[in-house]
């Protein structure tokens, strides 16, 4: 039976023999494979779900007005980018949903082709292919090529899964070779917060525009046009599973995608609507958050050092781009005899064949566990 869409399978099913393996430990697995929260929801956050529980009305698709306002405000102090209109910001059903869809609801069809990066995210790929357009790699930190057919281009930064970041003047290469050539660019920017190397804080968190957004004013040169930036609050104030996410940029990309949105019902809950918008104004929750995640990788780098790994780019982020100069199945299964569990390189395209990606997002016990395992 022919498949409705030319789909890569599922990779993550393709682990299954190696989470076995390491569920096998005397001592149980260390899951460091998936990049989903352990820690609580705060409770304001849970506080401002339940308040607004009675929910008895629909949703708007495009937001309140307070929660675009919020995300304009959170724009300004937290990345360093004023003037962002509230009438180009959009809430999204998570982000990855964005991603998928986003070609799609570009109108992108056959013919036309999703730029994405060489070490990228799969959904990214996923999203081209439910539009019938072709993903092709472009290495936004690269000689950027003749357009083509182009139309819609990726950018991830800090990347998932490699945590490399992209500076101003690579940003802003990308974001006038796109406007001289009419490419949409989309920046996923969902772990900014999360920066490591370099990171001078304040109050906890890094400076704004330490990780500079593609609606910065140095990149985009005081213009949003053709350029939306997509964030995601699962990772920086653990509401993976509230699915509150928001993409925003260039008013007119926006109003294309509402229409879209308003007819196919993509609308987030308005209870999390609620959620994020008090999560975007409190930076305290935040900052806790990554000092947790802070003393993490703290603890596993080195450990992962020890035990013959090197662990490269990772600048921002919650992973641990590593290798061991081998075939990346060749290290899942070194670490899943130790009882940990990381992900295969290879899911994120053919340039991560000799690495894995290994992820901050487990307990404080089982992070423990993994160092104790790497330094026996």
């Amino acid at each position: 039976m022919t498949a409705a869409f030319d789909l890569p399978d599922f990779p993550w099913d393709s682990l299954e023999p190696a989470k076995r393996e390491a569920a096998a430990h005397p001592d149980g697995i260390v899951d460091l494979s998936v990049g989903t929260p352990v820690d609580a929801t705060p409770p304001l956050l849970r506080r401002a779900l339940a308040d607004a529980s009675d929910a008895h009305g629909y949703p708007q698709t495009f937001g309140t007005a307070p929660l675009r306002e919020a995300v304009a405000a959170w724009f300004e102090r937290r990345r360093g980018v004023p003037g962002v209109d509230p009438a180009g910001v959009l809430p999204t059903v998570g982000s990855k949903e964005l991603v998928a869809w986003l070609p799609l609801l570009l109108g992108l069809g056959p013919g036309d082709q999703v730029g994405l990066p060489p070490i990228a995210y799969p959904t990214y790929d996923v999203g081209a292919r439910l539009a019938r357009a072709e993903p092709v790699v472009v290495d936004a930190a690269g000689a950027l090529p003749q357009a083509g057919g182009i139309r819609l281009l990726w950018v991830n930064s800090p990347s998932n899964p490699t945590g490399a970041v992209h500076d101003v003047a690579t940003l802003r290469a990308v974001v006038r070779w796109a406007r001289e050539h009419g490419v949409v660019v989309a920046s996923d920017e969902c772990y900014a917060e999360l920066a490591w190397d370099g990171a001078a804080l304040e109050g906890g968190l890094p400076r704004p525009g330490h990780v500079p957004s593609i609606l910065d004013p140095r990149v985009c040169e005081g213009s949003h046009e053709g350029l939306l930036a997509c964030y995601s609050l699962s990772k920086q104030s653990n509401l993976a599973g509230y699915r509150a996410a928001f993409v925003a940029g260039d008013p007119a990309l926006v109003g294309r995608l509402l229409e879209l949105r308003k007819h196919a019902g993509m609308i987030v809950p308005w209870p999390v609507q609620e959620a994020m918008r008090v999560a975007l104004g409190d930076d305290g929750h935040v900052a806790e958050q990554r000092a947790r995640y802070a003393a993490r990788r703290a603890q596993l780098l080195p450990a992962l050092q020890a035990a013959g790994l090197r662990v490269q780019d990772s600048e921002a982020g919650l992973y641990l781009w590593s290798t061991r100069d081998e075939d990346c199945w060749d290290t899942v299964d070194f670490l899943a005899r130790r009882g940990i569990l990381v992900a295969p390189g290879a899911f994120y395209g053919a340039a991560g064949r000799r690495h894995v990606r290994i992820a901050l997002t487990a307990t404080d016990e089982r992070i423990a566990a993994a160092v104790t395992r790497l330094t026996a």
